[in-house]
């Protein structure tokens, strides 16, 4: 049985008391974010994880240096964090921090050994992506409500109008990240080469194809956020179509959100702008596109990442072979 030695430390002297190993874990979000380029999202992340294992370690144990971690130590927090209702999804997430942040330490010579070698991750159920069938798809590109008896108009004709579907457009025939299409650049659209340079996660560039009417509809775009705005930020594709500042994530996800509800594009409970990057790979697997080269449009480290979206695929195999197989 763990006594908590500490209940009621501060947060400044939980550092004190452990002043070397908090001082690591800086040096350690140093080097994510200088020498491995991870975005602030990630730092953010891996830091929440960090602080929450070093005040653990603190308050459960006291001063500890950092060849005293064991995997007991380590089990003990995970399990307090289940005992708390988090899911096996979000340990995993805490483990892959703790698995960074000593491997560091052993290449740093700082330990022999990782205390994480001991430690199992919970089984996540695994669960296949969410996606817009096309004919969702086919009435946002159309702008025609499927809730209408009126064909009424799912985009107004107004810039923000235009700036929604567009963004909706480069959503779905990208598959970018919503931090990648805030970021889009517009000297990195090849309207000649219709390509687009994305700058991905880790500060890894790849190119991506683009059609000839998406080339077009972002020209227009272009032109109209000019005749519209007196004043806007030239770098970016995307602003505010009031402002003309930079997007935010929290507008997009809402905008995003706000028209899947309204015009019941789809059932799925989750309404966010990723169910458009899932939408874009789904299709193209269903359709036939080669895996490697979809996991290069969705910019993954690895093959792993990508082939969840096969699942889709033989989910849809299977329900053409029950409709039609005779001995289905």
């Amino acid at each position: 049985m763990i006594v908590r030695l500490f209940d009621n430390f501060t947060i400044i002297n939980l550092f004190v008391l452990n002043q070397e190993l908090y001082s690591l874990s800086e040096r350690f979000l140093s080097y994510l974010e200088l020498e491995k380029r991870y975005s602030v999202h990630t730092c953010t992340a891996y830091r929440n994880d960090l602080t929450q294992f070093l005040d653990h370690i603190t308050t459960s144990y006291g001063r500890t240096l950092l060849a005293d971690i064991s995997h007991i130590m380590i089990r003990d927090w995970l399990a307090s964090l289940m005992e708390n209702a988090m899911t096996a999804k979000s340990v995993n997430r805490k483990i892959s921090t703790l698995k960074s942040f000593f491997k560091y330490c052993l290449q740093q010579a700082m330990i022999t050994q990782s205390p994480m070698v001991k430690v199992i991750a919970p089984k996540i159920k695994k669960r296949l992506p969410g996606f817009i069938d096309e004919k969702g798809m086919r009435a946002l590109e159309e702008n025609v409500s499927p809730v209408s008896t009126t064909a009424l108009h799912i985009f107004a004709s107004d810039f923000e109008g235009q700036t929604h579907q567009l963004i909706f457009e480069v959503f779905y025939q990208t598959g970018l990240r919503l931090s990648e299409l805030i970021a889009l650049e517009e000297f990195k659209i090849d309207k000649g080469n219709l390509t687009i340079k994305v700058m991905g996660k880790g500060g890894k560039e790849r190119i991506i194809p683009i059609s000839a009417a998406l080339a077009a509809q972002i020209q227009r775009y272009q032109s109209e956020k000019r005749s519209h705005l007196e004043d806007f930020e030239e770098k970016v594709l995307f602003v505010h179509p009031n402002t003309g500042r930079k997007l935010y994530p929290k507008y997009v996800y809402l905008m995003v959100r706000k028209y899947l509800s309204e015009h019941q594009i789809t059932t799925l409970r989750k309404k966010s702008p990723h169910i458009l990057r899932h939408t874009f790979a789904t299709h193209l697997t269903n359709n036939g596109a080669d895996l490697n080269a979809v996991k290069e449009l969705l910019g993954h480290a690895s093959l792993a990442a990508t082939q969840v979206y096969t699942h889709n695929t033989i989910e849809k195999l299977k329900k053409v072979y029950q409709q039609a197989h005779p001995k289905a």
